[in-house]
């Protein structure tokens, strides 16, 4: 019988260990003991945790994560002779072949690659029919012949290939399986009592692949060279299916807008100069407060076109915008920008001496920053929350009494007339050329 070490007792160990024991003298080496739990073993089978008794073997079958295999040859490289022969069974190839090419340079050594493209739960009704991929590589013809046919008399379906081509073709099988299952995992696919026969099927891929490691999900991605362009095309079909399932218009009759503002808002002005610009004739604005809300609703197609700030002349990037831009994908349809002057305005009970905070939006202070330091340097300055950070929100709600007198809010002038609100000041912008630029996505 040929002795044959298995390295490495996880879960791909273990099936390959169902494979041969019956016809091999077989050693189990793995670091973590509790691995070899409920393990039955028969005459022809040792366990050891002397590495000089797993290179005392003809065959040295690496059964090992990917992402360890390199470090693992390194320190077994002083044991290897020229009479071993090498089989390494990672679902990627080109990665190992790299890796025993480097380092069985100057030493005989044989290799062969396989993928046995099977698991525990592919193989629990045995093993005829399921695949397994051999690359030659470094055996010789007379190792290669035996293994090749060892695994056709165990029923396998042997399929030669080299290690690139199975990698571009796992990419987009074992790679896109593994990726789906773990995404039907995060969705919470569950069994139902109405679940049709392709639910059945999505409920096994999610099953048998969320059941191996984290980290061979992992691997699986980051060492096949081809799987990160599998998940970029995945992502871009994706979008294209989502984006053809939007409206092309929600209401036929009226193009939607979502703005970043409420009324009488910076942006309200923003979207009446574009209307007016581009001659819109038939439309709604629906008043959003938060950039973030704006691209969801675009994302969710709640909206047709969407509109926030970006940069200021004085005040610089809006971050709000950037960061809820980081997000989402969109198309620029016009970038546009509008003059802004800002007043300061109070509760219709209050007086200035009943001020000690002014409430606004952070681009609004960065806008008035020198202007309030010398004419209200002793009050507080704070944005809101949420829909809150908008100031005209907050100059509304300032009308109905929701907010405290003591708090004064900066914004747009025709906030006080559509409020009934006090202006104390106008024009505290600290340029007088105080320009804000828009998009329109």
């Amino acid at each position: 019988m040929k002795k044959v070490s298995i390295i490495g007792f996880g879960r791909s160990g273990k099936t390959l260990f169902r494979l041969i024991k019956d016809d091999f003298s077989v050693v189990l080496y793995d670091k973590n003991p509790l691995t070899f739990e409920n393990v039955s073993l028969d005459a022809n089978t040792k366990i050891t945790k002397n590495l000089e008794e797993v290179f005392e073997s003809e065959v040295l079958l690496y059964a090992v994560p990917i992402s360890v295999f390199e470090s693992i040859i390194k320190l077994h490289k002083k044991y290897f002779k020229d009479s071993h022969l090498i089989i390494d069974v990672l679902s990627v190839k080109v990665h190992p072949k790299k890796v025993l090419e480097k380092n069985l340079r100057e030493i005989k050594t044989q290799a062969l690659l396989t993928h046995p493209m099977f698991g525990p739960d592919s193989s629990k009704g045995g093993f005829a029919g399921l695949p397994i991929v051999i690359d030659k590589f470094r055996c010789r013809d007379k190792n290669y012949n035996f293994w090749k046919k060892y695994f056709e008399v165990k029923k396998l379906r042997v399929v030669e290939m080299n290690a690139d081509a199975h990698d571009k073709i796992a990419a987009n099988s074992q790679g896109l399986t593994h990726f789906i299952g773990r995404l039907l995992d995060s969705f919470g696919l569950k069994d139902g009592p109405i679940d049709s026969v392709g639910t059945k099927k999505l409920l096994e891929v999610e099953e048998q692949t969320v059941n191996d490691t984290w980290q061979l999900f992992s691997d699986l991605q980051h060492y096949n060279p081809y799987t990160s362009r599998m998940r970029i095309k995945l992502g871009k079909k994706y979008d294209t299916l989502y984006n053809k399932l939007l409206p092309n218009q929600v209401d036929k009759k009226y193009l939607t807008f979502g703005i970043q503002g409420g009324i009488g808002s910076f942006n309200e002005e923003a979207i009446q100069f574009f209307i007016k610009k581009f001659k819109v004739i038939k439309y709604k604005v629906k008043y959003l407060y938060t950039t973030e809300a704006v691209l969801a609703a675009l994302h969710e197609g709640a909206i047709d076109r969407g509109q926030f700030a970006i940069h200021n002349s004085v005040g610089g990037i809006v971050r709000e915008s950037i960061e809820a831009m980081a997000k989402y994908k969109f198309k620029i349809v016009e970038k546009f920008a509008i003059k802004i002057a800002h007043s300061l305005m109070i509760r219709d009970d209050a007086t200035l001496k009943d001020i000690d905070t002014i409430m606004s939006h952070p681009q609004v202070f960065a806008q008035c920053k020198k202007t309030l330091s010398e004419k209200y340097p002793n009050f507080k300055q704070v944005s809101g929350r949420g829909r809150l950070i908008d100031h005209a929100l907050v100059a509304k709600r300032l009308a109905e009494k929701k907010l405290p007198k003591n708090v004064a809010v900066m914004g747009s002038k025709v906030l006080a007339k559509i409020y009934r609100l006090k202006t104390i000041e106008d024009n505290l912008q600290d340029a007088k050329e105080n320009y804000t630029s828009f998009l329109m996505v």
